[in-house]
């Protein structure tokens, strides 16, 4: 199959060949057929399967067809949920749109509303926007709705989410209600699709992988490791095995700056990427991470849809995501554009819940690996899914004060392995088991 074969007009496949491509990927396949139908679509690929430009592509040609916009209106909608992934596809939109003469604006929070307002005043075919800057413009009357004809929401399953959905229902009431719906995600719950097709009228669905997977072709592993030793662990694995333009997930804002912090202490360059950060911030720490300037850079979900980097080699769960399904959309930032990719974890015993929900979810075991010299006191339990820890490599870095882990005299259970909790003096106090739980003793004085 090839582009050609798809029914795209001469100045979109001369755009498509510009950017080196040859074949469609399977979302491109059947979505882009799809769309130029006219039909309302709900379509689920995996992150980094060319979703993108299933979408621009088809949407450039019917509106090629059609009549401009008028003053302060748009032909198309696409909402998205970040400022990331609304600049990157306003940049797909140019990009795949130079030879067309088809005007596209892009507006989110974080930035000047005036320079957007002024781009709105004459029209334009493509409006980009995230939902608060989007409301924000129309209540000043900078954007009007009434010539909409398609609809597009990105990452459908976090812009239906319950931190969305309120926002999305308003915008909705205020669209006509002719219109093309289109819904592209990497993910969907029962309840999302539920709730997606509450908005679309009989909609063609799309389903090229199964449902919540992964990309095959990512390596996933679990280090196990103590909470607080995750940061000198995550700092070890960069340093030692050489790691480059590393991705790095934080569930809080506050987590994310406070690990910038130290692995800037220990020499790696880092930068962060949130809520907090002002737009110009976030733009610039996202073009040095591109660029090969910054080593890691520390994310937390939202600030990290729309990061695309083909030879994004590693991604890192500093924290479990709380919502199983963002651990897919985490991990689909690496093995993008038929590269492989690593997607490390690195799991305390207090994120044994989140574990076991992201295995349910995938249907398989993680593979589970200690380092040496950073095995955790507190096991991480076992989830019904989960794959056997295998033996510790052995690294080259040393570790102060530490040689009670290679004590003779430290707790063994009856195979000679080391017990959880083991490697405490006796004095310190040993532990014993009460149902799942390990509770300490403290050793009697003499």
């Amino acid at each position: 199959m090839t582009f050609e074969n798809l029914g795209l007009s001469e100045q979109l496949l001369h755009a498509v060949r510009d950017t080196g491509y040859t074949s469609p990927t399977p979302i491109q396949v059947n979505a882009i057929p799809a769309i130029l139908a006219g039909g309302d679509l709900m379509a689920a690929a995996q992150t980094g399967t060319g979703k993108t430009a299933g979408f621009t592509l088809p949407l450039l040609q019917l509106l090629s067809a059609r009549p401009a916009a008028t003053n302060n209106c748009a032909r198309a909608l696409v909402i998205t949920p970040t400022r990331e992934l609304a600049a990157q596809i306003q940049e797909s939109v140019r990009v795949y749109g130079k030879y067309l003469k088809l005007r596209s604006a892009v507006v989110f929070g974080g930035v000047a509303v005036s320079p957007q307002m002024m781009k709105l005043r004459s029209g334009v075919e493509i409006l980009v926007a995230t939902p608060g800057r989007l409301l924000d413009l129309h209540q000043q009357k900078a954007i009007r709705f009434h010539e909409i004809e398609t609809l597009i929401l990105d990452e459908a399953d976090r812009m239906l989410d319950m931190g969305f959905i309120h926002d999305i229902k308003k915008i909705m009431a205020l669209l006509p209600r002719e219109r093309q719906n289109l819904l592209f995600s990497a993910t969907f719950s029962d309840e999302i699709r539920q709730l997606a097709k509450s908005i679309t009228n009989n909609p063609v669905e799309i389903d090229v992988a199964p449902r919540n997977s992964t990309v095959d072709i990512i390596a996933q592993k679990i280090h196990p490791v103590d909470k607080d030793r995750k940061a000198e662990l995550l700092s070890h694995l960069v340093r030692e095995q050489g790691w480059y333009q590393v991705l790095v997930f934080s569930r809080t804002k506050h987590g994310a700056d406070k690990l910038v912090k130290r692995l800037q202490r220990d020499e790696i360059n880092a930068a962060a990427i949130h809520g907090n950060k002002s737009q110009a911030q976030r733009t610039k720490a996202l073009a040095a991470f591109k660029h090969n300037k910054i080593q890691v850079l520390v994310a937390t979900d939202i600030a990290a849809r729309g990061i695309d980097i083909d030879q994004l080699s590693h991604v890192v769960n500093f924290d479990l995501p709380n919502v199983p399904e963002d651990y897919i959309h985490r991990i689909g930032r690496t093995g993008r554009a038929g590269a492989s990719g690593n997607a490390i974890s690195l799991v305390c015993a207090d994120e044994s819940k989140q574990l076991r929900d992201i295995e349910r979810l995938l249907k398989r075991k993680i593979e589970r690996e200690e380092i040496v010299d950073f095995e955790p006191n507190h096991r991480v339990p076992e989830s019904s899914l989960g794959a056997p820890a295998r033996k510790p490599q052995r690294s080259n870095a040393s570790r102060p004060n530490n040689e009670w882990r290679r004590n003779s005299n430290e707790p063994r259970t009856n195979n000679g392995q080391r017990a959880p909790g083991g490697g405490r003096s006796q004095a310190s106090g040993n532990r014993h088991s009460n149902g799942n739980r390990a509770i300490a003793r403290t050793a009697k004085a003499s």
